[in-house]
Formats: C-alpha cells, structure tokens, sequence
C-alpha cells in the first residue's frame, strides 16, 4: 500500500463525525499492519481548504510509522 511506498498518508477530514472515523480507521490500520512490525503513529494539524470557494478549516492528519528512540 502507499504506506509501505511512501512512508507516509495524509488523511484531511472536515467535521467531528469524519475526524472520528479517519482516527477509527488509523487504529484499525494499526492493528492491520503491526503484525509486519510497523507501529503506526500520527500527527494532527489543522489545514485551510477551500470548498465551493469558501474557505473550510480541515483537520489534516499525518500517519506513518513511529521513529524508534535510541
């Protein structure tokens, strides 16, 4: 998947109901792919869209695997 590819997903979600199910769908994924030793992580950001020429406020939310410390 792109995951594996890249490194890294970018998830933009608009509204409390579609920001729940993208952090749902990160801990479904998580489980997905930890057997492979990969621990997901993300990162929240707020990120300024435009829909229909008006300007939305999105939640943009950045997964990837987490860095091991040393």
């Amino acid at each position: 998947g792109v995951l594996r590819t890249s490194g890294n997903v970018e998830i933009q979600a608009i509204g409390a109901g579609a920001i729940n199910q993208a952090i749902k769908a990160i801990a479904i994924a998580r489980g997905f792919v930890a057997p492979s030793g990969i621990d997901l992580a993300f990162v929240p950001a707020f990120q300024e869209i435009s829909i229909n020429n008006e300007e939305r406020t999105a939640i943009k939310l950045i997964v990837g695997p987490r860095k091991k410390r040393s």
